[in-house]
């Protein structure tokens, strides 16, 4: 297994191909489900398996686990892939178990994320996008540094945008 960064309560790490129904279970959650872009059970196998394949040959970009370092629990998964085809942006995505909501994980696992996104690239810009009313991912975007600019129409749908430029990235 391929750790891609961590802090003191959190392991961001390649998935298992044995974690298949531990990525899938996450997406059983109609709260979960509201604010994340919808897929069917067969399409997030695909995707699965995709980032399976993706660690062979990217390790910048991708979609891995969130876990829990004190005891390897699952807690969610988040995503850096390139935005819009723009040379050097990357986008950041993430979902977490209700459970893990509230407690500050996001944060952390968002500013980890961009510190990787950055490190040894030549990324200069992270975006992230949420839907209007997902005030929480919004809070927590905020708290990881990244900066709220005009909204993002994306197939049809208007998005709270946020970006974070590699200057400012730099502590």
């Amino acid at each position: 297994m391929n750790i891609v960064t961590q802090t003191p309560r959190i392991i961001v790490r390649e998935f298992l191909p044995e974690e298949e129904n531990t990525y899938l279970n996450h997406f059983n959650d109609e709260i979960v489900l509201l604010y994340i872009p919808k897929r069917s059970r067969e399409e997030r196998i695909g995707i699965f398996h995709k980032a399976l394949e993706q660690y062979v040959v990217d390790k910048q970009s991708g979609i891995w686990g969130i876990f829990n370092k004190a005891d390897g629990g699952f807690m969610g998964s988040c995503l850096l892939r390139p935005f819009n085809n723009e040379p050097g942006k990357l986008e950041l995505g993430y979902s977490l178990d209700r459970k893990h909501w509230g407690g500050g994980i996001a944060t952390e696992m968002a500013t980890a994320m961009v510190a990787h996104g950055f490190t040894g690239t030549d990324t200069t810009e992270i975006v992230a996008v949420t839907e209007l009313p997902n005030m929480g991912s919004q809070r927590v975007l905020k708290k990881a540094g990244f900066t709220r600019v005009d909204n993002l129409l994306r197939d049809g749908e208007e998005l709270a945008f946020f970006r974070k430029e590699k200057a400012s990235a730099i502590v």
